[in-house]
């Protein structure tokens, strides 16, 4: 691994951390209202492995993490970082309150395919110390291990990717064209730019919403 590469990821982390907090990302990482909550992802060689983290420091390497990808351009390589919460009662001075809490604290599960660069990129990002496995080998979870934290693991397939055009068959930009700017497998969401205001504008559209223009 380069000497660039170390200092860009130390960099994309350290970004991220100052400027995304906890607070921020907790909605969004409720398995039940996630928008990847029924994430499913086209590369058939990318499982889910369990990553441990400092104690309290989940939401932000979870953070750290998706900054990183995104400015890796890794969104094919690891696909989805999740903090899994459950619902739990709390009872307080008599009082009974639905409360939500972080199901392995210590963890971070993470979706992707496991080769020297993605595996550097997490084992690098701040706030982790290892992935879960004999030795600190990183070993994939079953699908009998994967079932109870509501991980769905069918495969979506799409037939254009980043460079493609297509167009948008239902939704909000019915009727709207473009050119695919990124994929993002876990939500399922191609990216393209329409013209917004009179300004080049990247908005996301579901992969059930779009065809490929045909050349």
């Amino acid at each position: 691994m380069s000497e660039e590469m170390e200092k860009n990821l130390e960099q994309d982390a350290l970004s991220s951390a100052e400027t995304v907090s906890d607070e921020v990302l907790s909605d969004a990482e409720n398995l039940g209202t996630d928008a990847g909550a029924g994430a499913a992802t086209e590369n058939e060689n990318a499982h889910w492995y369990v990553v441990h983290t400092y104690s309290g420091y989940e939401n932000k390497v979870k953070a750290n993490l998706e900054k990183t990808i995104e400015n890796r351009h890794l969104q094919d390589k690891i696909l989805e970082v999740r903090v899994p919460l459950q619902d739990v009662v709390e009872v307080k001075n008599g009082a009974r309150k639905n409360v939500q809490r972080k199901m392995f604290p210590g963890y971070v599960l993470v979706n992707m395919d496991m080769n020297d660069e993605t595996w550097y990129v997490v084992r690098n990002t701040r706030g982790v110390t290892g992935f879960v496995g004999p030795g600190s080998k990183p070993v994939p979870l079953t699908d009998a291990e994967i079932k109870p934290l509501g991980i769905k693991t069918d495969t979506v397939s799409v037939n254009f990717g980043v460079g493609d055009e297509i167009a948008v068959i239902a939704g909000v930009w019915k009727d709207t064209a473009g050119v695919v700017q990124r994929m993002d497998f876990g939500k399922q969401t191609a990216t393209i730019n329409v013209d917004l205001f009179g300004r080049e504008t990247p908005v996301e559209i579901s992969f059930a919403e779009v065809r490929k223009i045909d050349s």
